[in-house]
């Protein structure tokens, strides 16, 4: 009989693990502060409107802002 070497890991379960990578920090700074002041501009000019369009404005801006935080790490590189 031959002997098989059995692991605890798989080779591709670490292969996994190593390419699992964050976000840039540049994408959370865009993100977060396009949401604050799409936020800000929100409650101020649409003050006549419901509440709830206030933070569908700081989402929007959420958005937009992580868009160009990933163009700006595509061009420029990561803030750190």
């Amino acid at each position: 009989m031959s002997r098989i070497k059995v692991s605890k890991t798989s080779p591709a379960s670490t292969e996994l693990t190593q390419q699992k990578k964050e976000w840039p920090v540049v994408v959370y700074l865009w993100g977060f502060g396009l949401a604050i002041l799409g936020y800000a501009v929100g409650r101020v000019g649409l003050a006549s409107l419901p509440h709830p369009y206030h933070w569908m404005s700081g989402v929007v801006g959420a958005v937009v802002g992580i868009l160009i935080g990933w163009l700006w790490y595509r061009w420029r590189g990561d803030v750190f």
